[in-house]
Order: C-alpha cells, then sequence, then structure tokens
C-alpha cells in the first residue's frame, strides 16, 4: 500500500511535525505551500491524506473544495491550528472556544482539527508537545485505515463493475457494456478524427439447432462460435453479445472498407470448420454480417450506427444467409423483407 502524504504549508511549520512524518519511509510525504499547486496537485494524482497548516493563505479554501468534489472527498484532511491569535483565545476562554473552533473547522472540510503546539524547552511544555505528537500520529492512523478501506472499494466496486458488464455464458461484453463504450469510442473518433466501424452479426438458423440438439448444445456452440472470434479479431476491434445469438463488434479506426475485410475473414472462419462438441457430435454453422461506418450525422450515442449495420444484417439474411452486407451497397439493393434467423 503505497500511502501518499501532501503537506501544505510553510518550512517552518514542517519543521514541527513527528519526526515519523517528516522522515517517512513508510509512505511518500509532498510539500507545498502554494494553494493553486496544491490544488492542481490534487486533481491530478490525489493523495491519500493532507496536512494543512490553518495560518497559511488558503487553507480553509483548500479544505472546503476537497469536500465540495465527490471524487476528491475521500481523502483524509488534517488541519493544524497554527493561528497565533486563535491559540491566544484558546488559552483566553478555555475549552469552549476550544470546541468552538473545533466545530467550525470540520463544518467547513476538515476531517480533524488540531491545535498544534510549538516545541519549547521546559518539563511541562515538552510533556504537552508528546501529547500533541501523540495525537497528530493517531489522526494519522485513522487517515491510512480510511485510505486502505477506500482502496479495498474501489477494487470491489471494479470488480462487480466486470461482473455486471460480462456476458456469463459468452465471457464477451454483453449489451450493457455497449451502451457504455459506443458512445465513448464515437466521442474519441470524432475528436481525433479517425474512423470507427462496427459489425453485427448473428448465427443464422440457430433456432434449428437448438431445437434439435437442445440448449445446452446450442450454449456451447456460442462459447465455442466467441472463442473463434476472438481468435481471429485485431487488437482494436471489441466483440460484444448484443443478445441471444446475435453480436457487435466495434473495430477502431477502421473505415468502410476495412470492416468488410474483417466481417468477412469471420464469415470465412465459421463457416469453413465445423464445431466439434464431442467425438461423436460436430456441427457446421455460419453467420450473417452488416456493417456500417461512423458518418458526420450519426447521433453520439451510436443508435443510428448500429440501425445501419443492422439493415446490412437483415439484407445479408434476406439475400441467402452466411454473408457479409456494408452499409456502403445497402443503398444499390432493391427494398428486402426481414426475415426470421
Amino acid at each position: 500500500m503505497n500511502i501518499s502524504i501532501l503537506v501544505f504549508g510553510k518550512n517552518n511549520f514542517i519543521a514541527t511535525l513527528p519526526d515519523q512524518i517528516r522522515y517517512a519511509t513508510a509512505f511518500s510525504v509532498e510539500v507545498i505551500d502554494n494553494l493553486n499547486q496544491a490544488v492542481s496537485r490534487i486533481q491530478i494524482t490525489p493523495p491519500d491524506i493532507i496536512i494543512v497548516q490553518a495560518s497559511l493563505d488558503g487553507s480553509m479554501e483548500l479544505c472546503s473544495c476537497l469536500k465540495d468534489q465527490t471524487k476528491l472527498s475521500w481523502i483524509y484532511c488534517i488541519l493544524f491550528e497554527d493561528r497565533y491569535q486563535q491559540l491566544t483565545d484558546r488559552k483566553k476562554y478555555g475549552w469552549q472556544r476550544e470546541l468552538e473552533m473545533s466545530a467550525a473547522a470540520l463544518k467547513q472540510g476538515a476531517d480533524a482539527y488540531i491545535w498544534h503546539l510549538l516545541e519549547e524547552k521546559t518539563d511541562n511544555s515538552l510533556a504537552e508537545l508528546t501529547a500533541n505528537h501523540g495525537l497528530i500520529l493517531a489522526q494519522l492512523t485513522v487517515g491510512l485505515r480510511k485510505a486502505q478501506k477506500y482502496r479495498d472499494l474501489i477494487r470491489t466496486n471494479d470488480m462487480l463493475s466486470a461482473i455486471a458488464l460480462a456476458d456469463s455464458l459468452t465471457q464477451l461484453n454483453n449489451r450493457r457494456a455497449l451502451q457504455w463504450d459506443l458512445p465513448r469510442q464515437i466521442k474519441r473518433a470524432r475528436t481525433q478524427k479517425t474512423s470507427l466501424s462496427l459489425i453485427i452479426l448473428d448465427v443464422d438458423h440457430f433456432k434449428k439447432v437448438n431445437d434439435t440438439h437442445g440448449h445446452l448444445v446450442g450454449d456451447r456452440i456460442l462459447q465455442l462460435l466467441c472463442q473463434r472470434l476472438r481468435r481471429y479479431l485485431r487488437s482494436q476491434d471489441t466483440a460484444f453479445r448484443y443478445g441471444g445469438e446475435e453480436f457487435v463488434i466495434l473495430l477502431a479506426n477502421t473505415t468502410d472498407d476495412e470492416a468488410l475485410v474483417v466481417a468477412r475473414r469471420l464469415n470465412r472462419v465459421v463457416s469453413n470448420e465445423r464445431f466439434s462438441l464431442s467425438n461423436k457430435l460436430t456441427i457446421s454453422i455460419t453467420i450473417s454480417l452488416g456493417t456500417a461506418c461512423l458518418k458526420a450525422e450519426d447521433d453520439d450515442q451510436g443508435e443510428s450506427l448500429l440501425h445501419r449495420a443492422d439493415q446490412c444484417l437483415l439484407q445479408a439474411k434476406a439475400a441467402g444467409r452466411n454473408r457479409v452486407i456494408g452499409s456502403n451497397y445497402l443503398s444499390h439493393i432493391p427494398h428486402f423483407k426481414a426475415v426470421s434467423s
């Protein structure tokens, strides 16, 4: 666990911190005394813990901005009260003033509020200093514990997200994953001014496979099909199970003509070799495929792009199945009727 601590403070403030922080080896410590630089650093690489010197300009703004941003609100912020007037008021008005100031600091965004003592040489002040350092290290421990729990939560969320976006049968991404990834890839293609295409493919007469051999065999056929498709896809291609025996493949940096080349290759590798389920059972299947390339007028969610590819798939089935139709050729084909799988 590589813990990082950001200290927002001056060098004279750093010198009063416990040695366990100043000379730490178990975690990294970075010191910044400029508010803009501190905010920039936090935005780019958020630390696990922030130690803030209250007398430094922008200290309370820094505490507040952390809690105002959901992505940063988990950072443990320890505010050190070293302002002369506040320390004087504390001695003058006693514990009531301390409680009031502590409440105010916590409301403004600090997770912990410590009245910071400067080192002196008398026995009494040495005892206070030791207790003060003990409190600082205890709050640091709380921050470390919170950082560890946050990291555990992130790992759990990543695992749950992966489960939610995966198809349990084929181990491909599922339709929900496509709905998330397609708009993202469209945005990237338009920003980088690159091509984006997609393929929709469907297993021909798959109902007949289920009716003849049973659904368990049908499921195994889909698993073997996906294994074969993955083996022949390129590194920039992403496959999704769209539903049933229908699949979508996103082709990054791919033009219309290139998408047709990829689709025809997939069509060949599926139809040329039978699928072996056991020593006694091999089944031959074919697939129909439709391709489309992103256009300027397409919507940002990809619905129109998917629709064009789906129309090409329907035309491939109407034309006899086991073939590829691209959207460039769709306008030259007479009106057709949809057919069953």
